[in-house]
């Protein structure tokens, strides 16, 4: 966008939600833009990031908002007893809503975002966001877009990585190589993928979300939720039954 639009736009990210219709953090014209962050808290909306126990944390944890917005839903459509509106947003803690998303407040002020809660990655007891490994992933022009998920392995959970490759190119065990040393170098040995797969697509909602969890049940073996959600549900036929995921 600098590059080829404006080298002094105001570019920005925003991070909330269909259900607060807003969003809890966001872009400001008057702040400086920082790599890789959200730059600011929304005015009124008193974001936080909470450890396990449900306390302020400096380091990554869930995204939470502790005041209530004039915006916020008070339940949802034939939602008896609010339990499904209770249980997806005031859970986790008591009294506070739980964005589900994975993320740190930086000395800055701002946010990272680094994706969904229910879709971190586990291995080792290590919490890992899937989009520190995306960013990486990203770099090589070889690869279009990728999904990645855990895998229950030996007592354990291993990173699994499937790629939707540019045309053109193909997945041998030098770009396998070179993305396992790029993800290494940008983030820890932990984020680095036992295995990466390709694939010809990546399921995506009818919103153009990717359904990291989908494909979490799928490679586990397990029945996976909302399959009616899918845009290119045919798609998910590739991720069953793969041989490279028994050893």
């Amino acid at each position: 966008v600098y590059k080829n639009i404006k080298s002094d736009v105001h570019l920005a990210s925003i991070s909330g939600g269909t259900d607060i219709v807003s969003c809890f953090v966001a872009g400001n014209p008057n702040l400086p833009v920082f790599s890789g962050e959200i730059q600011c808290k929304c005015l009124g909306v008193d974001v936080d990031v909470f450890d396990e126990h449900g306390q302020s944390t400096g380091d990554k944890g869930e995204l939470v908002c502790k005041n209530s917005l004039p915006s916020m839903p008070i339940g949802f459509w034939k939602d008896k007893q609010n339990q499904t509106y209770i249980n997806t947003y005031f859970k986790r803690y008591s009294n506070t809503w739980s964005q589900g998303d994975f993320a740190k407040i930086t000395n800055n002020k701002g946010i990272v975002i680094y994706g969904r809660s229910d879709a971190t990655l586990n291995p080792g007891g290590i919490r890992i966001g899937t989009a520190e490994i995306y960013r990486s992933v990203e770099t090589h022009e070889e690869i279009l877009e990728s999904v990645a998920v855990g895998q229950k392995w030996k007592d354990d959970i291993r990173i699994v990585l499937f790629v939707k490759l540019a045309p053109g190119f193909e997945l041998d065990e030098g770009l396998i190589d070179d993305v396992k040393k790029s993800i290494r170098r940008d983030t820890s040995v932990r984020h680095v993928p036992a295995k990466i797969l390709e694939v010809s697509d990546i399921p995506r909602t009818k919103s153009g979300k990717i359904v990291e969890l989908t494909i979490r049940d799928i490679i586990n073996g397990e029945k996976p939720k909302n399959l009616n959600a899918i845009d290119n549900f045919e798609c998910l036929v590739e991720y069953q039954n793969r041989s490279e995921l028994t050893d």
